[in-house]
């Protein structure tokens, strides 16, 4: 496991708790779907480096 992969994987888990938060606070839909995207993107990215 190297630092990159670390560090999105932490982002990723750090977009997708504010996704719980902005679904819970009543946030726009569209807010929530660009955060959760951005969220997937890092997390599959992260897993993927981690398999490289």
């Amino acid at each position: 496991m190297n630092g990159t992969s670390t560090l999105l994987l932490v982002v990723g888990l750090f977009l997708l708790g504010g996704v719980i938060s902005f679904v819970k606070q009543g946030l726009p839909r569209g807010v929530i779907a660009l955060l959760g995207a951005g969220s997937a993107l890092c997390l599959l990215a992260g897993a993927l480096r981690l398999g490289a």
